[in-house]
């Protein structure tokens, strides 16, 4: 799987990410902070790996930033992204099962290399549940954004 990863810091975690993913096989794409001479504000950055989702060119993306939630705000405005902050491995799960996401966002401060583990065998475990409702709420979800500008 193609996955783009953001961080506006290269610090541990976001390494720890980085190798994590290459270790189960995933190509990796690095933006921000994970690639010199990119933009490393958490918003710039998040925003070029959901575009990445949104265009096709990658499967998933994960975007970082202290808290997770400047990385999940900038994820969504990208028509198409489904981002959701996970702090742990039943969000992840929930996210991906009832709400189909196609970004994770994590924060940099709350995230240990275990629980890292955890919530990416959680991510990666489910899949889009087929339930009429749970599809409908993801349709009208996507509906948001029509109209909506991808600048």
């Amino acid at each position: 799987m193609r996955i783009s990863v953001s961080s506006d810091m290269d610090e541990h975690v976001a390494r720890s990410l980085v190798a994590e993913l290459n270790r189960r096989g995933h190509e990796v794409v690095p933006h921000g902070a994970l690639s010199p001479g990119d933009d490393p504000q958490w918003a710039a950055c998040s925003q070029a790996a959901a575009r990445e989702v949104a265009e096709g060119t990658a499967d998933q993306a994960v975007v970082c930033c202290w808290t997770g939630t400047g990385a999940s705000i900038a994820a969504n405005k990208v028509p198409g992204v489904r981002a959701a902050l996970c702090t742990d491995a039943y969000t992840a799960d929930g996210a991906r099962r009832w709400n189909d996401a196609n970004v994770l966002a994590l924060s940099l401060r709350l995230t240990s290399e275990a629980l890292l583990r955890e919530i990416l065998d959680a991510w990666f475990a489910a899949s889009a549940s087929e339930d009429a409702e749970d599809r409908a709420n993801v349709e009208l979800v996507g509906r948001l954004d029509v109209g909506r500008s991808t600048n």
